[in-house]
């Protein structure tokens, strides 16, 4: 108890202001951008891309071997994930790629580069947020933001499976024409090699097995930070409850008649009237 009676903050009605609010929608926010991150990872490995050129026909789309073809895609991705970003990757001294299409991956490269600085800075402003909720006695309105970014996620993830399940041939183009300017996404298959290395199955598959780990990831996610959010709402309340006894006891015993006072003796010693 403090001074005067008066509880701790924590003790108070959970009351959301509007900079709580915006502290909360915030914290979904960067909590659904970093899964997203995490989940994007391993699908810029040199094994995920190997397996999926075997399953969609690269190699025979490309009508280079299996050493070339693993070659030149493992120098692709070095340049886009690490650089710099020359793409002039060769095969038997012939380019196997075509400066509209280094063009193009140089423009894959920078969107990446700026989801990926989206991402560290949503890392570093959730790892904040966690910390200012613990600092104000309200971890759990943290976690809580987070379990219903997760849901949030799930949802929106969901929606765009549908979508790209019906009409997936438009979505593709709507993404492309979003992040690059238009026309340097256009390709021929029988002549380019981008499009060969890397086929339209090739990026459906990506795309649903990428969903599924997003949704995975989040549900994880969304029940670990729902029990640490409903642990420190039965916390808060123990202790709420706690609180709330002992001042009772106090007001009790603040309020409790004290014992008589004893009567002095009247010095002059009245006598009895006659």
């Amino acid at each position: 108890m403090h001074a005067g009676g008066r509880s701790p903050d924590y003790h108070a009605p959970v009351v959301r202001t509007m900079p709580e609010r915006l502290a909360a929608v915030a914290t979904a926010l960067a909590a659904a951008i970093v899964v997203i991150a995490i989940a994007i990872l391993p699908f810029l490995t040199p094994a995920w891309v190997s397996f999926e050129q075997g399953r969609t026909g690269a190699a025979a789309l490309s009508g280079y071997t299996p050493t070339q073809l693993s070659a030149a895609t493992s120098s692709i991705l070095h340049d886009l994930v690490i650089g710099p970003p020359d793409f002039a990757v060769t095969v038997d001294g012939a380019p196997v790629l075509e400066e509209r299409e280094r063009a193009h991956m140089r423009d894959v490269r920078g969107v990446f580069a700026g989801f990926g600085l989206v991402a560290i800075v949503s890392a570093v402003g959730l790892a904040a947020l966690i910390a200012g909720a613990r600092r104000m006695g309200h971890p759990e309105r943290a976690w809580a933001a987070i379990a219903a970014g997760m849901r949030g996620l799930i949802v929106a993830v969901v929606v765009a499976g549908v979508v790209a399940a019906v009409a997936f041939d438009q979505a593709f183009e709507l993404f492309h024409r979003l992040f690059f300017p238009s026309g340097t996404y256009l390709f021929d298959p029988r002549t380019d090699h981008l499009v060969q290395l890397f086929p339209f199955d090739f990026w459906s598959e990506t795309t649903i097995v990428l969903g599924a780990v997003i949704v995975a990831i989040a549900a994880v996610v969304a029940v670990i930070a729902g029990r640490r959010a409903r642990t420190g709402e039965q916390a808060r309340a123990a202790r709420a409850a706690t609180d709330a006894a002992a001042g009772a006891r106090e007001t009790n015993g603040s309020g409790r008649a004290g014992p008589p006072a004893a009567v002095a003796p009247d010095p002059a010693g009245s006598a009895p009237a006659r």
